[in-house]
């Protein structure tokens, strides 16, 4: 075993996943795992930026969000914004939406460019009190490249 490997002994939360390796970001990469708070931001990311249809054993997993890059904006939005909320809501039971807000924008570099920001503030499920419940508000943001 690798110096700095995370065994199951590491692992504190019934929640966690092997870690997508993102290049440059510590912690992320071979050997390493998300926990708890950090895999369901994981998640999220996985079901947005998954195009329905495309893993064979899980048909209708993702969002197809993709199919609205090229409609008018005013009506771009709010389906983006439905398909993120289906989406999350079927695949994503650990959760409650909050709120989903997705955002046009462009940056002026050449690797960039143009792409769509989808913030999604949601709460876990698990911890609740007379029906209520009483975790802390999370936020996700996906960006899709729409260029």
């Amino acid at each position: 075993m690798s110096v700095g490997a995370i065994t199951l002994a590491d692992i504190t939360s019934a929640d966690w996943s092997l870690a997508l390796d993102q290049s440059g970001m510590p912690g992320t990469g071979l050997g390493n795992v998300v926990q708890g708070v950090a895999d369901v931001n994981q998640c999220i990311r996985i079901i947005l930026t998954t195009p329905r249809g495309s893993d064979p054993l899980r048909p209708t997993f993702g969002a197809d969000i993709w199919q609205y890059v090229d409609y008018p904006v005013n009506s771009a939005i709010p389906a983006i914004v439905r398909e993120v909320t289906q989406a999350i809501a079927l695949w994503e039971p650990r959760v409650t939406l909050l709120s989903v807000r997705a955002t046009p924008a462009q940056d002026d570099t050449a690797q960039s460019g143009a792409h769509l920001d989808i913030a999604i503030t949601w709460q876990l499920k698990l911890s609740t009190k007379n029906g209520k419940i009483m975790t802390t508000p999370n936020s996700t943001t996906v960006t899709i490249p729409t260029a």
